[in-house]
């Protein structure tokens, strides 16, 4: 494992002019550029036309979380604001309850200017329905660099959910470097989004629009979903020299069983949308090799650490591990597995599960670049060469590429 954890990552950055950024989206999603890399050679087209260049008979895979609406503003008497960004319920701490609980609930949160906030509570006045009510933070608890807050509101007929969608903002990157506006609560969604709990959108989804689905529908493609609730970690720089003194950020996934026997029929012909779709799939294949080592796994040790994939069994087929997983949920009678990840992938990883990736153009010196180093070896150099020199727009709101390894 030592020589995973001391790769350095001055060895994955590249100069990013500012102006490369996009700071909005185009007004059609799919007239985005794409760049395709395939044997080992670089071209571009536009994201509409990517059925030209998936498998017939495939299937794709995306991740349907959705973007919930996380920065609240506070102002104290003094006029000093105070900024809230929800990051993860506490209580309840399933996502799906959370938004639904009504009067209170506790969550994870980070704050800006924290030492603005000297009181316990915070409130404000939001309207809904036409109707005003009062929103009150309390800070419970400090750990490290977050707080846990608990929100009341006084009305027991308003959700968690209709609170955040009253007042929330949408929390769009920072490196835009630009207020959220009223157009960023669409544009800022995949159109195929359903399950609130995003703090950031899986971006690599931005370009799909009715028109591409039903191109990819006439040549048999299948589509699959799942769900990852993207961190605020996603954005986490890494400060460190080498890898391994890097941290990376947990993440809650939910796959279900339908999902699991699209991937298990599929085997060998699997595009996902996104990294956050490829750490699910290669999550999910170590969860099967955990599964199926001697010990009996109980399902609060379902998860899957940093580090620990590099030391697990790696002679297990991918076949193997999914069936695995796919047992256990019949065993235990769930629908959905649910777990956390917070894998790592760097150069030197061997993929199980992904054969296609479609993504978008990542920051220097971030994780996300290092996956897509592992995904195709040195070449990301050439491909972001490339797209630098063909005025290929980078980040979030950005272009797109699919990177086919076959």
């Amino acid at each position: 494992m030592n020589k995973y954890k001391d790769i350095l990552i001055d060895s994955f950055t590249y100069d990013l002019p500012s102006e490369k950024i996009a700071k909005f989206p185009l007004d059609k999603r799919d007239e985005s550029k794409l760049l395709v890399y395939k044997n080992k050679t670089v071209s571009q087209d536009h994201f509409k036309n990517i059925d030209n260049y998936l498998k017939e008979n495939s299937l794709l895979v995306f991740n349907n979380t959705k973007v919930i609406q996380a920065r609240l503003i506070f102002h104290k008497e003094t006029g000093a604001r105070i900024e809230i960004f929800c990051l993860e319920p506490l209580d309840p701490s399933d996502f799906s309850l959370a938004f639904q609980k009504t009067k209170k609930c506790k969550w994870k949160c980070i704050v800006g200017n924290l030492k603005k906030w000297k009181d316990k509570n915070l409130s404000r006045t939001f309207q809904f329905n036409e109707k005003e009510y009062i929103l009150t933070a309390n800070k419970i608890d400090s750990n490290n660099s977050s707080q846990e807050i608990e929100f009341s509101w006084n009305n027991k007929e308003l959700t968690f959910s209709d609170v955040l969608e009253a007042i929330g903002e949408i929390p769009i990157p920072p490196y835009l470097n630009r207020e959220s506006e009223e157009s960023d609560k669409k544009q800022y969604q995949t159109i195929y989004s359903k399950h609130n709990g995003s703090v950031a959108a899986p971006t690599a989804g931005l370009h799909f629009t009715n028109d591409v689905f039903d191109k990819l529908k006439k040549k048999n493609i299948d589509f699959a979903e799942l769900t990852l609730h993207v961190g605020a970690g996603t954005f986490k720089p890494v400060k460190s020299q080498t890898i391994g003194e890097h941290e990376m950020h947990t993440e809650h996934i939910f796959i279900n069983i339908d999902t699991l026997q699209q991937l298990i029929n599929n085997i060998g012909k699997i595009t996902v949308v996104g990294t956050t779709s490829v750490r699910t799939l290669e999550s999910l294949y170590w969860l099967g090799v955990k599964i199926l080592e001697p010990n009996n796994i109980e399902p609060e040790d379902l998860k899957i650490t940093q580090w620990e994939v590099y030391d697990l069994n790696q002679n297990i087929s991918t076949l193997d591990a999914l069936k695995a997983v796919h047992k256990y949920m019949i065993d235990k009678e769930r629908i959905t597995l649910s777990s956390t990840t917070q894998i790592i992938i760097v150069p030197g990883y061997k993929f199980r599960v992904i054969n296609y990736l479609i993504t978008n153009f990542h920051q220097p010196q971030s994780t996300l670049l290092l996956l897509i180093s592992a995904f195709v070896g040195d070449d990301w150099k050439k491909i972001y060469d490339y797209a630098l020199n063909n005025n290929f727009r980078f980040l979030s709101y950005g272009d797109s590429c699919l990177l086919i390894n076959d």
